[in-house]
């Protein structure tokens, strides 16, 4: 006697089997990460250390970790016997990269295929557990994402899933939707009046409503509250590079202030002109992209220590051999004259990308950019680690391979104090004591 074994037999015999399937992949990971959670030692041995502080190398280092953080770093540093050893004695050895600008959830090309008409929220979720693993493998342990785009608290949810250990990925802090304006950036446009849908940020057009907007974020999980002080490129006037302010001077306070009450902090979307210097003098604590920021408001980031995450590449096209358009020419020379002078007055520069707008996993793209535009890689690199760390206040735990901090750590073939692009071959990747690559 035999049954005849029909296809949704076979369907439902693969769904009842995927948990265990899923269990088998995910043994290693979590082996790995019950060593990682335990005290026993990991010793690394590395050709050498990159200080990022001080732009300097400490040849020949070991790094004894206990559990998740580091114990010691040196060149003589006693190791417990029974400890684990991993060798990278052949690489450059640094702390796990930062991403100050990311957006999980989006693809690039979305402004062809708008992800709110052809994608549902639950697959924007999904897509965002496959950026955040690419993110990882490249190196970067710790990211900044700024606005689900449209796609909910899906931001919130991949968050906690890293952090529960059900996917990997680096750790994150979150700003759920940005706050904008009816007819400004992250508005749906283009369609017909009587067509309602789903926004890429939340609308808030009066104090009231923004009000009741922050406070839905903070209540749904944001780490960061961001807002729209400007427009977006399209809003630029050519003729003399404003920017389109979106808020009141008033209204720009009111979102600080708010805020502040629940102790969020704010990054502000802001190219540049008045809102851009009002909001640095209400107390955001970032300003993103600024390719326009005058000298009078990069004289008051410097004074205030407010960070920049200038995102640079992102305003380039994609295909690297297109030719850029009037607006991209004008934007992108902008961008490099005010590096240039935010670097001259000291403003903290925080790596950011923008990724989602270009690919997960690429996010050592604007490196070299950074390096172009006058940074050394020394800069560039600290500008990706401590300097990101300072701006999400994670600093007393991560930036730097040292005693007592996490080890979130990196390894590359090449020293990218003399090579930059060296960040884009990242062969090993620990984050929180757990070797993920």
């Amino acid at each position: 006697m035999y049954r005849r074994i029909t296809s949704a037999s076979l369907l439902f015999l693969a769904i009842a089997l995927l948990p265990a399937v899923s269990l088998l992949l995910w043994a290693p990971m979590a082996a790995e990460a019950q060593t990682g959670a335990s005290s026993e030692y990991t010793a690394i041995q590395t050709r050498a250390v990159v200080d990022v502080e001080r732009g300097t190398l400490l040849p020949g280092a070991t790094i004894l970790i206990r559990g998740n953080r580091i114990e010691a770093v040196g060149a003589d540093v006693g190791v417990p016997s029974g400890a684990r050893h991993i060798d990278l004695s052949d690489r450059y050895v640094l702390p796990g990269l930062m991403d100050a600008h990311t957006h999980i959830t989006l693809t690039p090309g979305y402004a062809e295929h708008n992800p709110i008409l052809y994608k549902s929220v639950p697959y924007r979720t999904v897509e965002a557990v496959a950026a955040v693993r690419e993110t990882l493998m490249a190196g970067f342990t710790t990211i900044r994402d700024l606005d689900s785009e449209g796609a909910d608290w899906a931001d919130v949810g991949v968050r906690d899933g890293v952090n529960n250990g059900i996917v990997p990925g680096p750790r994150m802090q979150v700003a759920t939707l940005a706050i904008s304006i009816t007819g400004g950036y992250m508005n749906n446009d283009g369609l017909a009046p009587q067509i309602d849908v789903p926004q890429f940020g939340a609308l808030a057009d009066s104090p009231a409503a923004i009000v009741e907007t922050l406070r839905r974020q903070v209540k749904y999980g944001a780490d960061w509250i961001k807002l729209y002080a400007t427009g977006t490129t399209k809003h630029i006037d050519l003729d003399n590079m404003a920017p389109l302010p979106q808020f009141t001077d008033d209204e720009i306070r009111l979102v600080v202030d708010e805020a502040a009450r629940f102790g969020k902090p704010v990054a502000a979307h802001a190219y540049g002109g008045h809102a851009a210097h009002v909001a640095v003098d209400a107390g955001v604590r970032s300003i993103e992209h600024g390719m326009m920021l005058g000298n009078e408001t990069l004289d008051l980031m410097a004074e205030r220590g407010t960070f920049w995450v200038p995102t640079i590449n992102v305003y380039f096209p994609l295909d690297a051999d297109a030719e850029l358009t009037e607006r991209q020419v004008a934007i992108t020379e902008s961008h490099r004259r005010v590096f240039g002078e935010a670097l001259r007055r000291g403003v903290r520069i925080a790596y950011g990308t923008d990724a989602g707008a270009l690919p997960h996993g690429d996010n050592a793209i604007d490196f070299a950019r950074m390096v172009e535009y006058g940074m050394t890689p020394a800069q560039a690199l600290r500008s990706a680690t401590l300097t990101v760390a300072e701006l999400m206040q994670l600093d007393e735990d991560l930036g730097t391979i040292e005693s007592g901090k996490l080890a979130d750590i990196i390894a590359v073939d090449a020293n990218p104090l003399d090579d930059i692009s060296a960040l884009w071959n990242v062969s090993f990747v620990m984050k929180d004591g757990v070797v993920y690559r």
